[in-house]
């Protein structure tokens, strides 16, 4: 990680901050459109670009050519470390898409990266890329914001005043209490996972558009916007379909997946996995 103090973000500067694509291209190219629209140049992106049951290889292709900052996620790790039989569906089906450009291309993506003394950017904690930073999973699978405790020790050590995370589809924006600001974008492209670490969950952002943001240098500020893209959706739950993963058509047509009655199990919709070299992991 390298910083250089001697250079700033003007004011007025934005950004465009995207994670979470998983192979979906066609929101993707929504999400891109939507960012060229509002006279943004490039984008920073979060990771978990490729694994799920849709378009991998274009994906890829679409972003090595954009050549914008880009951090590994927890699946994209997993494309690069697992042994292809140990992995679930979603990480097997990318596995079995992309070729040796693209895993030269996730291979050379930072867990972290830093820009300058302004911004510092990781997948989802500092030091765990399976461990969502402002996301709390109670013990009945209720999902809510972290303890401030819990956000501000994560947060010990990064310089910077804007943090970006990701590893969850909900927006988040949680201001620190020495002003920094941390922001998770939501998910491009899968609005909802299900998830047995700490406990049995679901993880969902409850519509089925592509969700990215915004951040504009606003004097000694960050001006924080969400934007909510909606694109061909039922193209990209039927691809899914065809696929033989209606656990992903049901999330992308609906933004929302199943937990059955009782808690006692889960339903098939589970794209990211909290442990990647897991062989019990169903993504």
């Amino acid at each position: 990680m390298t910083r250089d103090e001697s250079r700033k973000l003007s004011p007025g500067f934005k950004l465009a901050v995207i994670a979470g694509i998983h192979g979906n291209d066609v929101a993707l190219k929504a999400v891109l459109k939507d960012i060229r629209a509002h006279e943004i140049g490039g984008f920073f992106n979060l990771g978990n670009s490729l694994s799920g049951p849709l378009e991998p290889a274009k994906t890829a292709n679409l972003l090595i050519d954009l050549r914008n900052p880009t951090v590994l996620g927890n699946h994209d790790r997993a494309l690069l470390e697992t042994d292809p039989a140990q992995m679930g569906p979603s990480d097997a089906f990318a596995d079995g898409q992309i070729t040796m450009r693209h895993r030269i291309w996730l291979a050379r993506m930072p867990p972290t990266f830093a820009l300058w003394d302004q911004i510092f950017m990781c997948h989802a904690s500092p030091n765990d890329d399976t461990a969502p930073w402002l996301d709390t999973v109670g013990p009945d699978g209720s999902i809510g914001l972290a303890s401030r405790d819990h956000i501000e020790r994560l947060a010990q050590g990064i310089p910077q005043s804007l943090i970006l995370t990701a590893h969850s589809p909900v927006p988040r924006c949680v201001e620190l209490a020495d002003g920094r600001t941390i922001v998770s974008p939501g998910s491009v492209g899968c609005p909802g996972f299900t998830d047995d670490n700490l406990a049995l969950h679901a993880t969902q952002a409850g519509h089925a558009r592509a969700s990215y943001a915004i951040i504009q240098v606003d004097g000694g500020a960050w001006d924080i916007s969400f934007r909510l893209v909606s694109y061909d959706n039922a193209a990209a739950a039927r691809k899914a379909s065809l696929n033989r993963r209606p656990d992903w058509a049901s999330a992308l047509a609906k933004g929302r997946v199943g937990v059955k009655e009782g808690g006692s199990s889960v339903s098939a919709m589970t794209p990211l996995p909290a442990r990647i070299v897991s062989a019990t992991s169903a993504a």
